[in-house]
């Protein structure tokens, strides 16, 4: 659980990746951004024919999570429909498609983010009860990125080398500068916000170290003169 942006689908792949499971694919579900009427077979999947449009059966994301792990993110937007299935899924690890009279098995780690209350949604009967505990198994609370100062060096170079390989520049460094002015930042947006400001950086950069210049950051002005040798503050 945290603020939107704190990274918390990151935490869930880490958990994957460094687990048993880690050679199965990481499925992941963003339960808001897929309309109530197409979630349930989405997760399940559906049968032939079992509503208008169903020409073919279709295999569900928990079927492509066996034996791996299902990340399902903004489960606090769920609907009480389908809290109840997820909640047999969870407890038996048994699931029927959408128009099956079967039941079918699955074996995975399930991982649920969100940003929401849960408690204050349990009070206000949005959420069920016997759901939340038996997802609130283990809970990590993410705190925004100004409250983990740490994070922003190690998740910046992280999101130099990708955005570098995307872009096929060979920035190798971040200069001592261009961090104490990261690290200076509120980050409101939190890590997605860090990752979009490195993205410009790589962007704009015209060597091989990302500097304050290249990063365009609301609290710095931005320089008229770049100095080829040295850092600008």
């Amino acid at each position: 659980s945290g603020a939107t942006g704190t990274g918390k689908e990151l935490v869930a792949k880490g958990i994957h990746y460094n687990s048993k499971r880690s050679n199965k694919p990481f499925i992941a579900v963003n339960v808001s951004a897929i309309p109530e009427g197409l979630i349930e077979s989405e997760l399940f999947g559906h049968e032939k024919g079992a509503f208008t449009g169903a020409w073919q059966d279709k295999k569900g994301l928990v079927e492509e999570a066996h034996e791996s792990t299902l990340f399902l993110d903004e489960i606090g937007d769920l609907s009480p429909t389908l809290q109840t299935k997820l909640l047999r899924l969870l407890q038996e690890g048994e699931y029927k498609p959408v128009g099956s009279v079967t039941t079918r098995k699955a074996d995975l780690r399930f991982i649920a983010a969100t940003n929401h209350d849960l408690k204050t949604d349990m009070d206000a009967k949005r959420f069920r009860e016997d759901l939340y505990y038996r997802l609130n198994v283990i809970r990590f609370e993410l705190p925004p990125l100004k409250a983990r100062p740490q994070d922003i060096q190690m998740l910046s170079y992280h999101f130099l080398e990708k955005y570098a390989r995307l872009n096929q520049k060979e920035i190798r460094d971040i200069s001592p500068n261009a961090l104490k002015a990261l690290m200076a930042q509120d980050f409101p947006g939190n890590v997605r916000e860090l990752e979009n400001v490195i993205e410009r950086g790589v962007i704009f950069c015209r060597g091989d170290t990302l500097r304050v210049r290249d990063l365009f950051l609301e609290s710095t002005d931005k320089p008229s003169d770049p100095e080829p040798d040295g850092e600008m503050a």
